[in-house]
């Protein structure tokens, strides 16, 4: 796989990103659900390559968000400060078992989460 981006990915690569940062501030979350198959289909990348890509992309947009969140108001440190803990070392767990994980074996893992998600805002 060449690091080439063809005219075609590039749009891809802008209107998904337009989408992706759109449902990252609007929900607070969830970009990096719609980044994946977007970067895996979209712009043919590996599962392990795009999940990693999705997490450079996501940070940027989260900062922003978090910003004009707290402009807002609407951020509760005490809360945040105390969740922050258990996402930085659950990030770096899941770094780690990326790292060692068979790309089709991310691929099945992150398709069961997505579908479990989509089950539960449907459902529940």
């Amino acid at each position: 796989m060449t690091n080439k981006i063809n005219k075609k990915q590039k749009i891809i690569a802008i209107i998904g990103g337009l989408a992706i940062g759109a449902v990252n501030g609007f929900f607070g979350g969830g970009g990096g659900m719609l980044c994946v198959p977007l970067l895996q289909q979209g712009m043919k990348l590996e599962a392990k390559k795009a999940h990693a890509t999705a997490i450079l992309t996501i940070l940027p947009i989260s900062v922003v968000s978090l910003i004009i969140y707290m402009i807002g108001g609407h951020l509760p440190l005490k809360q945040g400060a105390i969740i922050s803990g258990g996402v930085v070392a659950g990030g770096v767990l899941g770094a780690l078992l990326l790292g060692k994980l068979p790309s089709k074996a991310v691929g099945i893992i992150f398709a069961l989460l997505m579908i479990v998600a989509g089950g539960k805002l449907l459902f529940f």
